[in-house]
């Protein structure tokens, strides 16, 4: 099979800037002259887009590897790559525990991909190839973008923190800025596209700036990309609560397109603990700006990220957790279980905690959480919220003609489909039940856009319930 012929997927996982970067590699395979793999068929080239911020992802990455062992044994010709930041970290030993796997490849050279899958092709042997810093800004390589009507901008890569339990800083490298005027090109080309949601991405959004001396540039930036003609939501994530200042906050009011949600991560609410992670902020704070972002925006929902177990986790510092999320009233938490990272502060800290008490935290703080997140959902019934119908989501449930969509504050919403709503499109939807989990309404009014014209002329590649391309036997 010719090159011109050979298919190839994607599997990705980890952050949304790992997402980003796979439809980066999608852009280069495309342009490379390979194209995406039908459903239900095996691929000729499987690219693994890793994540080594969770034990987990090692498992599947490994377990997917696995996997397709003997499919490769059959069909030699078959080509497996493995980059992302497990790759970065891990290269000898993915080769050491999969040494059919043809390329390993880096965080900072996605754009090598093609080249070192041609030349593993031709010499018949492993290639690796891991650069220690990034050369160029990855904004500039060519993307298939697996939405019509929805992208990340990347504004900044890299992270200059240095949280005791985070080991992207040494994978991803120090902060680099991307100029503000890329940036708002690339939105308006977006926008030009049919494109009507932008996601702006960093490891720490809001310390955009900082390479190049504005403390105030992420504001100015989230201001400038409001005036952009056809692009209806704004989003952005993560901000760091060390950087958060007035001024977002102030931007985010008063530009229309900028959406009322913000996710920014907790990890922890015991200031002894955040002290030992090195948050460089305290519980005051964090709920300081909370209070801040809700006088100024009534009906932004928050979200979070937070830790249970790290090192010398006591009871009395998961408890400050819990009072922490009733107080903050988080539309959601992602909650993970702390897991020991090779190559971090946090990962030879003496006082680790017994696995079982991690679980038994974890199990109490989930069930802690949903009883919030119902309860922030139950204020919703009888409001009406303007809907993003989502292409990536899709009908929930056939048999009782719904859809799915994403709120203005980013909870997801089940809606009655009688209407002829299509991906794309903003439905007025009138919320009449909810879970922990999503809303439920009746649609009132549909507002066709460019987004859900753009869907038709289209098609995104098959993926997952997550959205990520998936793997084939």
């Amino acid at each position: 099979m010719g090159a011109m012929t050979r298919t190839y997927l994607v599997e990705t996982y980890g952050c949304q800037m790992n997402v980003h970067d796979s439809e980066r590699i999608a852009g280069l395979l495309d342009e490379a002259g390979y194209i995406p793999v039908a459903e239900g068929v095996q691929a000729d080239i499987v690219v693994f887009n890793t994540c080594a911020v969770r034990e987990n992802a090692d498992n599947k990455l490994y377990g997917n590897l696995s996997f397709l062992a003997p499919i490769k044994k059959k069909n030699p010709a078959m080509q497996i790559a493995v980059g992302g930041c497990l790759a970065q970290k891990d290269q000898a030993i993915i080769l050491k525990k999969a040494p059919y796997v043809d390329v390993v490849f880096g965080t900072h050279n996605v754009g090598s991909l093609p080249v070192l899958l041609e030349r593993a092709r031709i010499e018949e042997e492993s290639q690796i190839e891991i650069l220690e810093s990034l050369e160029h800004f990855p904004s500039t390589l060519p993307a298939r973008r697996f939405s019509a009507f929805t992208s990340w901008v990347s504004i900044s890569v890299g992270c200059n923190n240095t949280c005791t339990f985070c080991i992207v800083p040494t994978l991803r490298g120090v902060e680099k800025d991307r100029p503000t005027a890329d940036i708002l090109t690339e939105m308006r080309t977006l926008a030009d596209q049919g494109v009507i949601e932008i996601t702006l991405l960093g490891q720490n959004v809001n310390a955009y700036g900082v390479e190049f001396g504005d403390r105030g540039a992420f504001a100015k930036l989230l201001r400038e990309a409001g005036k952009i003609e056809g692009l209806e939501r704004i989003r952005f994530m993560s901000p760091h609560p060390r950087d958060f200042t007035d001024d977002v906050i102030e931007a985010m009011a008063q530009t229309p397109t900028v959406m009322p949600h913000l996710h920014m991560p907790l990890q922890s609410g015991s200031d002894a603990i955040l002290q030992t992670m090195r948050r460089s902020y305290r519980t005051d704070k964090y709920l300081g700006i909370l209070e801040r972002v809700r006088a100024s925006l009534p009906k932004a929902m928050i979200t979070t990220d937070i830790i249970v177990g790290f090192p010398g986790e006591e009871e009395k510092d998961f408890q400050d957790t819990l009072d922490i999320a009733t107080a903050a009233r988080f539309a959601a938490a992602y909650t993970y279980k702390y897991s020991i990272r090779p190559g971090t502060p946090a990962g030879i800290m003496p006082n680790q905690v017994p696995e079982s008490i991690v679980g038994e935290r974890y199990t109490r703080l989930h069930e802690h959480q949903q009883k919030i997140s119902l309860s922030v959902n139950q204020e919703s019934i009888g409001r009406t919220h303007r809907v993003m119908v989502s292409e990536i989501e899709g009908r929930r449930d056939e048999a009782q003609s719904r859809m799915t969509g994403r709120s203005e504050d980013f909870r997801l919403v089940h809606f009655s489909s009688a209407t002829d709503a299509r991906p794309g499109d903003f439905v007025d939807v009138e919320i009449g039940q909810t879970s922990a989990h999503y809303l439920i309404g009746d649609s009132k009014s549909v507002i066709r856009t460019r987004g859900g014209d753009a869907h038709q002329a289209r098609t995104a590649p098959a993926t997952t319930a997550l959205g990520m391309p998936k793997v084939r036997a």
